[in-house]
């Protein structure tokens, strides 16, 4: 059979690839895009978007406990976790049917399989009906990556979840343990928490969120142990021993090593990159650690081969790889691309309370030598957040003394992951705490906490 053949190939239809996929056709390009599983990708199907579905439930359970705060009547409380379920699945299911229409509307040749590049500019996909042949100038990787199973601690989808098995849960956790306290940790044990799970998350390093500016951190743990998690930290699981309905966890905790029993757990250790079974190595594309080694235009060196999103490195989020994706089309296109700088990226992160940040954390920023200056606000200031009944949550900003450009927003609270934009946007267009400053929030907003913690920077602050 006669190879067909393109202007651009993408290998993996996630928020990275669909949306290069897109770009390219948007400039002229014939496209066509290989995908084994989903369109969507993980992000859509099994990550960003059914979680936080399913956090939705958890937050309005929460709420509807505290209805007598608001002057209301709420009897009976309870959830019906299959709904639950099958709720975040129903959305996850109407979002990756969207990327279905997407790719017709923008005339993209989708092809469901498996593929491998046998040379360069070739790729060969393995579909339910046979072998097809696709060739390319340029052809994107955008296989993104799996959860990451530590010896001992392989999940079984009974006993031991992965971020999957949690998203379609075989029974309501009574005693749960989530190991690792990153992003989609901290959310698992957030949601489940929240549902009455009696929770411990275990975390090797020393905090909790440990990307975190480590003031926020501290902030987030102490609103998580309010609500009744336990928080283990500088803690290791060593092994797991399983029974037929619980598991024995070995915990490593200052220098001795405690058995706690739990008859769940979720594992949420990290990520490795879809690097296997693709003709890479073949290729003399370079490998670290499971992720493609790329330039900061995702150039593997190889030519004609880039390499975005999860499986060209951290940070491992859904907006990174769209916005590389949109870069190397408008690269392969020849138009002028604009990088990504990591330290440009917000993180969200959405357990109760919600935490986001953008740029460096206190830290790093000393660590960096800079002289600072750091500003801080209490939601508690603020008259939006007392009126939702939000009492709880900071935002802290850190500016350059020197010449006022904002290096660090890191943020603890409700709705914090749509706050942070404002100041990502604000370091895109190099804003200075002047501009900040003058700069007129509206009233009565959450966002007014944004401008009063580069008040307080300088000294300023008004309502504190």
């Amino acid at each position: 059979m006669a190879a067909k053949s393109f202007d651009l190939i993408v290998i993996g239809a996630g928020p990275g690839g669909y949306v290069a996929a897109i770009r390219g056709a948007q400039l002229g390009m014939k496209v066509a895009i290989v995908e084994r599983e989903n369109l969507g990708g993980i992000c859509l199907n099994w990550g960003c978007i059914p979680t936080k579905a399913m956090l939705r439930s958890s937050e309005v359970f929460h709420l509807m406990h505290r209805a007598k705060e608001f002057g209301l009547k709420a009897e009976g409380i309870d959830y019906d976790l299959d709904a639950v379920v099958k709720r975040s699945r129903r959305v996850a299911g109407q979002l990756s049917g969207g990327i279905g229409h997407l790719m017709k509307k923008n005339k993209i040749t989708v092809v469901m399989g498996e593929a491998t590049m046998r040379a360069k500019g070739k790729v060969s996909v393995k579909t339910d009906k046979g072998t097809e042949e696709l060739t390319a100038k340029n052809i994107v990787l955008a296989t993104g990556a799996r959860a990451r199973e530590l010896p001992g601690l392989e999940a079984d989808g009974k006993l031991v979840w992965t971020y999957r098995h949690a998203l379609e849960p075989v029974h309501m956790p009574k005693k749960l343990l989530v190991i690792g306290s990153g992003a989609i940790g901290i959310e698992f044990a957030s949601f489940y928490n929240t549902l009455g799970a009696d929770t411990t998350v275990v975390e090797v390093m020393d905090r909790v969120l440990p990307v975190e500016d480590a003031e926020i951190s501290a902030f987030a743990k102490k609103a998580f142990e309010k609500q009744g998690m336990k928080i283990m930290q500088k803690a290791m699981v060593k092994k797991l021993d399983r029974a037929k309905d619980k598991v024995t966890a070995h915990i490593e905790v200052g220098g001795k090593v405690e058995t706690h029993e739990f008859d769940t757990v979720i594992s949420a250790v990290g990520i490795v990159g879809n690097v296997e079974n693709l003709g890479l190595e073949e290729l003399g594309v370079k490998i670290d650690r499971t992720h493609v080694v790329t330039d900061e235009c995702c150039r593997t060196g190889v030519e004609g081969l880039y390499a975005i999103g999860d499986i060209a490195g951290a940070p491992w989020l859904a907006h990174k790889a769209s916005h590389e994706g949109v870069m190397v089309a408008d690269l392969i296109a020849g138009k002028h691309a604009h990088p990504v700088k990591p330290e440009s990226i917000a993180g969200c992160t959405y357990c109760h309370p919600q935490v986001a940040s953008v740029g460096y954390t206190e830290a790093k920023a000393k660590e960096l030598g800079f002289d600072i200056k750091v500003g801080r606000f209490p939601f508690i200031g603020n008259g939006k957040a007392i009126a939702l009944g939000e009492e709880s949550g900071m935002i802290k900003t850190i500016f350059d003394a020197k010449t006022g450009e904002l290096l660090g927003a890191h943020m603890v609270g409700a709705e914090v992951t749509e706050l942070i934009q404002g100041y990502v946007v604000g370091r895109q267009l190099e804003t200075t705490e002047e501009d900040l400053m003058n700069t007129v929030f509206p009233h009565p907003t959450l966002s007014e906490m944004m401008h009063e913690s580069v008040l307080d920077a300088y000294d300023r602050v008004i309502h504190m």
